[in-house]
């Protein structure tokens, strides 16, 4: 395997991850613009999380049989074109259709590069090398909600996604530079499984009784986490009167932590074992959000979203390794049915947190995940122990 090949796959992480976390700071600019609420705005990150989470169905599977970077690379160019239409639309519902249009192909981009690495890095050293292709997806949603907010702030929303259609169109030269110069990229999927047949097997995972737990706990997972984050960057402009670049550069913290733990994983693992770390990242990114509920001032903001990017990447980073392992055979239909339900949890979670922002304001749904994360965390490392004894 090629480090240089992960690191391509990486930025290719990074363009998801803006592309994913750049509206967040917006909906108060997209509110104004369209006349809506901040619930009725945060549709363009409901549209987007549904069509990256259901397309997973279709992209994985062809990702087996064309080849997973070379379908990385495919769906990134394609992610260009989807973005400058995010760019041009003249109203909020072809907004959020535009947005549904680029969901589908940039939902592609992680869990495919996931299957790639898992394909070529054995598992016992997998866990360290997911994290550290984890990092660019972090610096995409630090970078994303600070620039995004500085952008929106200055020039109009529309300079975000124009910006992410200079950033996909760059990214997809480099992939294609590594498919043209390393073998390794360029080998095309096996022959052994047809379209139909990986269809069948996606839907036969779902009736082993570890990969439903799997399944369920990612699903969960997105809900719990993703719902109230998306308003994070809303609630801070709100509360503590921060500007849509500042309330952006909060929301950047966030993925700090995964970077802190993805430097310490390699050592952190074979100390706690993975129970033990799935179990921290529910408690760190419950406190983080019970922080976050009753946060005084911004300072103490930054420190709860910091826990919260720790906890999430502790919890899931170990069901990603999980998710790598549940069909060796079929690993891009596998890791693609793993970011289905990821990304139809988020898609449930945004839209119960906009029901409630509306209805209540953000601290409800600060609080549910506050209160979710740790049990679900605390179920799941019950159940890993029970699976390992089987």
């Amino acid at each position: 395997m090629s480090s240089r090949a992960v690191v391509v796959l990486s930025l290719a992480s990074f363009a998801s991850a803006a592309a994913l976390r750049a509206p967040d700071p917006l909906l108060p600019l997209l509110a104004g613009t369209f006349g809506t609420t901040a619930g009725g705005a945060s549709a363009v990150i409901t549209a987007f999380a549904i069509a990256y989470g259901l397309l997973q169905v279709v992209n994985g599977p062809i990702g087996d049989r064309v080849g997973k970077y070379r379908m990385v690379f495919w769906v990134t160019a394609i992610s260009a074109a989807g973005n400058l239409a995010c760019a041009l639309a003249p109203s909020l519902p072809l907004l959020v259709a535009a947005r549904f249009a680029t969901g589908a192909t940039v939902g592609a981009i992680v869990p495919l590069a996931m299957a790639w690495i898992g394909d070529a890095v054995p598992y016992e050293r997998r866990q360290p090398v997911l994290a550290r292709f984890l990092i660019g997806h972090m610096a995409g949603i630090a970078l994303a909600a600070t620039a995004s907010g500085w952008l929106g702030e200055r020039h109009g929303w529309p300079a975000v996604f124009f910006a992410l259609a200079g950033l996909y169109v760059a990214i997809a030269a480099l992939l294609w530079l590594e498919l043209r110069t390393n073998p390794a990229t360029a080998q095309r999927g096996g022959a052994a499984l047809t379209l139909a047949e990986s269809f069948r097997r996606m839907g036969a995972l779902t009736r082993l009784p570890w990969v439903r737990v799997v399944l369920a706990t990612v699903f969960l997972e997105g809900a719990f986490l993703y719902g109230p984050l998306a308003f994070v960057a809303y609630d801070a402009h709100q509360r503590f009167g921060l500007s849509l670049g500042q309330s952006g550069a909060l929301l950047s913290v966030f993925p700090l932590g995964g970077l802190a733990y993805a430097l310490v994983s390699g050592r952190l693992l074979p100390w706690l074992g993975e129970g033990r770390v799935a179990l921290g990242g529910g408690l760190f990114a419950g406190a983080g959000f019970l922080g976050l509920a009753f946060a005084p001032a911004a300072a103490l903001a930054v420190a709860s979203v910091l826990a919260v990017g720790v906890g999430l990447y502790m919890l899931h980073n170990t069901l990603q390794v999980h998710a790598t392992q549940m069909a060796p055979e079929a690993r891009g239909a596998a890791v693609a049915l793993f970011a289905c339900f990821l990304f139809t949890g988020q898609s449930l979670g945004v839209w119960l947190a906009a029901r409630a922002v509306d209805g209540a304001g953000v601290l409800p749904a600060y609080l549910v995940s506050a209160a979710g994360l740790p049990l679900l965390a605390l179920d799941f490392r019950r159940r890993l122990a029970a699976h390992r004894l089987r």
